[in-house]
C-alpha cells in the first residue's frame, strides 16, 4: 500500500486547524509543511479542501519534537526518508545526529580541562612581538613541521608576510599554540583541539570561554533531553505510519 492510499484509512479525518491548534501554529504552516514534504500528502475532499488522518496528526508531532533534538536539516531528512518508508536512510540521519551529539561533549569535556590547567599553571608571558615558526616552535618544544601540521587542521592561523610569506605568529597566535600544546600533551586528537580552539576564538579567549561553560553544558543537556523525547514522538509516528500502510489504523 503506498503512502497516499495509507493515509486514506488511516480513520478519523482532520481540518488543518485541528493539526495547528494543538501546537500553537498557523494553518499555513501545515500547509506549508505538506508542500515540503514534511508531512505526507494529504486526502482532498469533493470541494477541494486538505482533509488529514492520525497519520498527520503524527507526524506534525514528530516533526516538531525533532527540530529542538536534531534541527531543521537533520528534521527534513528524517521525515522524507520516513514518508517515502526509507527506514534505515531515516534511522542514519538520527545516528549522525546522536553522534554529533557525543563529540560535542568530548569537546566541552576539552575545553573545561583545558581551562582547569590553566587555573593550575601559570601562563607564560605573551611575547611583545610576533614570533618566527622557529622561535615559537623553540618556544613550545616543537619542531616547526608540527606547527604546520596544526595549522593545516585550522589550530593555528598565523599571519603571512606579504613579501616573504613567512609567518608571523602574534600574541594571540602564541596564545592558541599553548593551548594546543596543553592538550595535546594531554592525549587529545587534532579534530577536538581544532573544535576546542574554535569556541575560545568565538568567545574571545580562555577567560570568557570559562564563564561560559555551564551555559555550554546546559545547552548540550537540553538536545539530549530533546533527543529523548523526539525518540518517543518518532516511533509513535513510524508505529501508525506501518499500521496505515498495512490497513490496520
Amino acid at each position: 500500500m503506498n503512502l497516499q492510499t495509507a493515509v486514506q484509512v488511516a480513520g478519523e479525518r482532520y481540518r488543518p486547524v485541528h493539526l495547528a491548534r494543538e501546537h500553537g501554529i498557523s494553518t499555513q504552516a501545515v500547509r506549508n509543511y505538506e508542500r515540503d514534504g514534511l508531512l505526507p500528502p494529504a486526502e482532498r475532499t469533493p470541494s477541494g479542501y486538505r482533509s488529514y488522518s492520525s497519520v498527520h496528526i503524527h507526524a506534525l508531532r514528530a516533526y516538531l519534537a525533532l527540530i529542538p533534538a536534531h534541527g531543521y536539516a537533520t528534521s527534513g531528512q528524517i521525515m522524507h526518508a520516513a514518508n517515502r518508508g526509507d527506514l534505515g536512510t531515516a534511522l542514519r540521519a538520527v545516528d549522525r545526529s546522536h553522534a554529533q551529539l557525543l563529540r560535542d561533549r568530548e569537546t566541552l569535556d576539552a575545553v573545561e580541562a583545558t581551562v582547569d590547567a590553566l587555573g593550575r599553571s601559570p601562563a607564560a608571558d605573551p611575547p611583545d612581538r610576533p614570533l618566527s615558526i622557529g622561535h615559537l616552535a623553540h618556544r613550545l618544544g616543537v619542531s616547526p613541521a608540527t606547527l604546520r601540521k596544526w595549522e593545516r587542521a585550522g589550530i593555528l592561523m598565523p599571519e603571512r608576510d606579504p613579501h616573504t610569506r613567512h609567518r608571523h605568529y602574534t600574541a594571540g597566535d602564541v596564545r592558541d599554540a599553548e593551548l594546543a600544546h596543553m592538550l595535546r600533551r594531554g592525549g587529545y586528537l587534532l579534530g577536538h583541539i581544532t573544535m576546542v580552539m574554535h569556541q575560545v576564538r568565538s568567545v574571545g579567549g580562555p577567560e570568557p570561554l570559562a564563564l561560559s561553560l555551564n551555559d555550554w553544558r546546559q545547552r548540550l543537556a537540553d538536545r539530549g533531553r530533546a533527543m529523548l523525547t523526539a525518540a518517543g514522538k518518532l516511533a509513535e509516528y513510524l508505529r501508525v505510519l506501518d499500521n496505515a500502510r498495512h490497513g490496520d489504523a
